[in-house]
């Protein structure tokens, strides 16, 4: 009964019953433009199966296979510990770290792991955002109010993208010992263009999807936060074939 409860509960979500109601009004559509006709089934469909935990899962697994979180144990010393910018929602009324996104949190959250850890380093909050209010301002006024003393915080907030990231923290951290923290799907396409700054970093990834997990009444189901998920990895994907394209053009860029 609760599994059966939770089958419901899921397809009556805003995507999934959507898609359920799209595909039930093909049903009743004519036919009379097959190729019209089939094609929308076909989006429809694909829709589905791209927002489901068991797509995602052959989609995004490979590249988490790759990666593993931070290891302190392996790591004697660390003179910086840099936390790429990922999103922010500016409203005055709420604290920093409530206009921060999930996805912020997730990093800064890391940060100041590895900054318990490593004392001596210098934690990097990085990101652009909209006029005064930036993702590097909120995450350091929110490290402030976890007890970081404001010298050990370093702030970035030019930086519109990781290419400028990377290239605006160029001189500060060529030579040294980087902890690069972001989300596991973005962290090959940063380490590549820290490493064209001339930047060696040591990968500290957060946000695992890890759908294989999901549990077996909810692998067929399409999900919003899914289909999320699959987004940002194409967006990587997208990312990695335009620095590619760039870089044919120009060997120089980015």
């Amino acid at each position: 009964m609760f599994e059966i409860k939770k089958v419901i509960g899921s397809l009556l979500m805003p995507l999934p019953v959507t898609l359920l109601l799209l595909a039930l009004c093909l049903l009743f559509i004519a036919k009379t433009h097959r190729k019209s006709y089939l094609l929308s089934w076909l989006l429809v469909v694909g829709l589905w199966a791209v927002s489901t935990p068991f797509v995602a899962d052959k989609l995004i697994s490979p590249t988490e296979a790759k990666l593993s979180p931070f290891a302190v144990n392996k790591h004697k010393d660390m003179d910086y510990i840099v936390v790429l910018g990922c999103g922010l929602h500016p409203a005055p009324r709420l604290t920093a770290n409530l206009q921060l996104s999930g996805c912020a949190l997730s990093r800064l959250t890391e940060g100041l792991r590895l900054l318990h850890r490593y004392p001596k380093a210098q934690l990097v909050v990085s990101g652009a955002g909209y006029g005064k209010t930036t993702s590097s301002t909120l995450m350091a006024h929110t490290a402030i109010s976890l007890g970081v003393p404001a010298t050990k915080i370093i702030q970035n907030p030019q930086a519109r993208d990781t290419a400028e990231e990377a290239l605006l923290l160029a001189t500060r951290l060529v030579d040294s010992k980087v902890a690069l923290i972001t989300s596991a799907s973005h962290m090959a396409r940063a380490q590549d263009l820290f490493s064209a700054q001339g930047i060696d970093t040591i990968a500290a990834p957060v946000q695992f999807y890890s759908f294989a997990g999901s549990p077996g009444y909810r692998r067929f189901i399409a999900n919003a936060s899914i289909l999320k998920a699959v987004t940002t990895h194409a967006h990587e994907v997208l990312g990695q074939q335009w620095i590619w394209l760039r870089r044919m053009i120009d060997p120089q860029a980015l």
